[in-house]
């Protein structure tokens, strides 16, 4: 998984299905989703994953109003296309992401 900065975010997300986490440290929820998506990240090749830290990185966060963590956004060439707030399992963001890949 990439690992994005405020400098970064925007470059990062142009091209392609960028789904990006928005976490921090501190989050219990942020820590429980990670292995999900480094498992989905090696199992779809058709979209990209990348985190941000919000700790380390407020400016991103708050340009786009994320409050809640974790945030997962979908990019599709720099658009954002979707948008869920907490973890969930395996399933329900398979569920989640399949009707914009």
């Amino acid at each position: 998984m990439q690992t994005l900065t405020d400098d970064t975010f925007t470059e990062e997300t142009r091209e392609g299905a960028v789904l990006v986490e928005f976490t921090a440290s501190w989050c219990p929820p942020c820590r429980m989703i990670e292995p999900v998506l480094a498992e989905l990240d090696r199992e779809l090749g058709s979209v990209r994953f990348a985190k941000i830290d919000t700790d380390a990185n407020p400016r991103t966060a708050r340009d786009l109003g994320v409050m809640g963590m974790p945030t997962l956004q979908l990019y599709q060439d720099g658009t954002l296309v979707a948008q869920i707030v907490g973890a969930r399992p395996k399933q329900q963001l398979l569920a989640w992401l399949e009707p914009h890949l």
